[in-house]
């Protein structure tokens, strides 16, 4: 899904191409009105270098314009995005596929791979936002109101100015949509490469108990004193002891001296 999302992403935006029609109607001179200028632009939207010319309704003598911005660093750092967002993707694909095992070893594979996952979700975020921004002004320098003011014809009152077609944002929505759309998708993907690494596995077994020889070690320890039937010498018990005090009495319990006696 992070495949095809970067793909309608970038190419939605590197392979638009816009036109746009205004007309200048000449009342004194309408010899000299042009009714259809046809205004080309496309990706990367140098707009400060797309030229046109405009009658000036003076005889047979036009004007050479340019629109106004330059938005190539918005547009190409959204593109530039969305392409290694796509070669990231694609090579994470073929190592999940293929090298699954190379991936998990040491977890150096899921820790980089949740690192990149954190980048690109940020990137995303920041180039969609700025390309966003960057679309709103590109409508605003090229709408036909503001391309006729341009025109040195269209500030004179006698002479009519309009607009013929505008351009079509379909295309450039559209990839603004799929920036944010991939902004949640990777952003969404944090939490499931974050599982795979370390950091979530460790967690719970760093306060798990000892492994259960451990266990039965120490409470072997901790019964051995009591197994030699002792306490400490305070304590004045001893085994031992005990079994001397009862070999002096005879098996009908009384004393050995007493018997002979008799």
């Amino acid at each position: 899904l992070c495949i095809l999302f970067s793909i309608f992403a970038f190419a939605t935006c590197g392979g638009y191409s816009g036109q746009l029609w205004v007309s200048v109607d000449c009342q004194l001179d309408k010899a000299s009105s042009n009714l259809s200028i046809g205004i080309d632009f496309a990706y990367p939207f140098r707009l400060h270098q797309v030229s046109f010319e405009a009658p000036l309704c003076e005889g047979r003598r036009r004007e050479r314009l340019f629109l106004i911005g330059d938005y190539t660093s918005s547009a190409e750092f959204f593109v530039t995005i969305a392409v290694f967002a796509f070669l990231y993707s694609f090579m994470a694909t073929i190592v999940y596929i293929f090298f699954q095992k190379k991936y998990r070893e040491n977890n150096r594979g899921p820790l980089i791979d949740f690192i990149g996952t954190v980048v690109f979700s940020f990137m995303w975020l920041v180039s969609s936002s700025a390309w966003a921004k960057a679309l709103s002004d590109i409508k605003v320098a090229t709408d036909p109101d503001e391309v006729q003011e341009l025109m040195s014809a269209c500030k004179v009152m006698t002479n009519k100015c309009g607009s013929v077609q505008g351009p079509r944002w379909s295309g450039l929505n559209t990839s603004v949509v799929f920036g944010f759309l991939n902004f949640v998708l990777w952003a969404g993907n944090i939490w499931f490469v974050f599982k795979e690494t370390g950091w979530h596995k460790g967690g719970p077994a760093r306060y798990a108990g000892a492994p259960p020889e451990k266990q039965a070690e120490t409470f072997n320890h901790q019964q051995q004193p009591y197994n030699q039937g002792s306490f400490d010498q305070s304590g004045g018990y001893s085994a031992q002891g005990d079994q001397e005090q009862v070999s002096e009495y005879s098996p009908v319990g009384g004393p050995t001296s007493y018997s002979n006696q008799m």
